[in-house]
């Protein structure tokens, strides 16, 4: 049974129009797991950088793990993404498009316990996109509150 928690960016999906979504590996270190475990991460900022042939995940936050001592791990370093080769070289080819970026969506464990992310390549939103989504998602609140009464 896994009892890890679900670590969800809920700003990407405001912010970024998402068009593809992919699961990718996480290279961690020890301590780096054990925090992840107990759901001490931030994805506020964070995104996917090509460095060479590889994808790093940059400003993901993990919290330093409480009982780590000396053994610690830098809370801001770049955690290497793992991924098919012909997978990197068509994510590196859209990312170099003008207007596509690569966000983390949530970070998971899966059924065997080992730490994934769900990554997703999108376009930014403008203002008024944003709030347009805001004002559809209040008329489908509104009208499924009328159909209850």
């Amino acid at each position: 049974m896994n009892t890890a928690p679900t670590i969800k960016n809920k700003k990407a999906y405001h912010n970024f129009e998402i068009t593809d979504k992919l699961e990718a590996g996480l290279v961690l270190q020890g301590t780096e797991v054990k925090s992840l475990r107990e759901g001490n991460v931030s994805m506020g900022d964070s995104f996917v950088r090509v460095f060479g042939e590889e994808l790093f995940l940059v400003n993901l936050h993990i919290a330093e793990y409480k009982q780590g001592g000396f053994a610690n791990h830098d809370p801001m370093r770049k955690r290497k993404l793992l991924l098919h080769r012909r997978e990197i070289k068509r994510l590196s080819g859209k990312v170099r498009e003008r207007g596509f970026t690569m966000v983390p969506l949530r970070i998971y464990f899966n059924e065997r316990g080992i730490a994934k992310v769900e990554l997703g390549l999108c376009r930014g939103k403008r203002q008024y996109d944003k709030r347009e989504a805001i004002r559809k998602r209040d008329q489908a609140r509104e009208a499924s509150r009328e159909m209850r009464h």
